[in-house]
C-alpha cells in the first residue's frame, strides 16, 4: 500500500508531461505551412542589368557563384566561405551577382515576388523546402531540375528537384526579381 501511494504523485506528474507534450503537438500541427497570400510583397527590380528573361544569363551567373562558393561548409546565420547558411547563400548570390536585393530570412525570401508553379520555374527563382515541421529550405533554381543551395549535410552544392528527399519535401517557388 505504502508503494502505490508512493509511486501515485510520479504518475500525476508523468500523466501532466504527456498532456504537455500532446497540447504542443497540436499546436504544431495547426500552425499554417504557406503563408497568406496577403503577406506578399511585389518582385523587386534588378540594378545590375540581368534580364531575368533571359535564362542562360541567369543560370551562367549562378553557375559563376557555385564555382566561387563549392564546398563552402553550412553555419547557421554565416555570410562567408567560413560558412553560410541556405537563406543567406541566397541574399549573397543576389546581391552579388545578379544585382538584386533580397531579404535575409527564408521566412521572409517565402513571402516575396510572385509564386511560381513548379512546371513553370525558370532560372532565378526561388524553390522552398519544409524540411521539419519548424523548419524550411531554399535554393535558387538553374533549370533542367537543378538548384544551388548551402545544405546543412554537404555545404554550398547543386542538388535535383527529382531527388527523392527534396521531391517529397518541395514546398513552393517565388520568382522574386523582374
Amino acid at each position: 500500500m505504502k508503494t502505490r501511494e508512493r509511486l501515485r504523485p510520479v504518475q500525476n506528474r508523468l500523466h501532466h508531461l504527456l498532456f504537455c507534450i500532446l497540447v504542443l503537438l497540436a499546436i504544431g500541427a495547426c500552425a499554417p505551412v504557406q503563408p497568406p497570400p496577403s503577406t506578399s510583397v511585389k518582385p523587386i527590380k534588378t540594378t545590375s542589368g540581368v534580364d531575368f528573361q533571359d535564362s542562360t544569363a541567369v543560370r551562367a551567373r549562378i553557375l559563376n557563384q557555385y564555382n566561387e562558393w563549392q564546398n563552402t561548409p553550412y553555419k547557421m546565420g554565416g555570410l562567408n566561405k567560413r560558412g553560410v547558411d541556405c537563406s543567406g547563400f541566397v541574399y549573397l548570390t543576389f546581391r552579388s551577382k545578379l544585382g538584386c536585393t533580397v531579404p535575409r530570412t527564408t521566412a521572409l525570401q517565402v513571402k516575396t515576388g510572385r509564386k511560381i508553379a513548379r512546371n513553370n520555374l525558370r532560372a532565378g527563382d526561388l524553390v522552398f523546402f519544409q524540411t521539419g515541421l519548424f523548419s524550411s529550405h531554399v535554393g535558387i533554381y538553374m533549370g533542367d531540375s537543378t538548384f544551388l543551395h548551402a545544405s546543412s549535410s554537404r555545404g554550398v552544392i547543386l542538388s535535383s528537384l527529382k531527388e527523392k528527399y527534396w521531391k517529397k519535401r518541395f514546398w513552393t517557388a517565388r520568382r522574386i526579381c523582374i
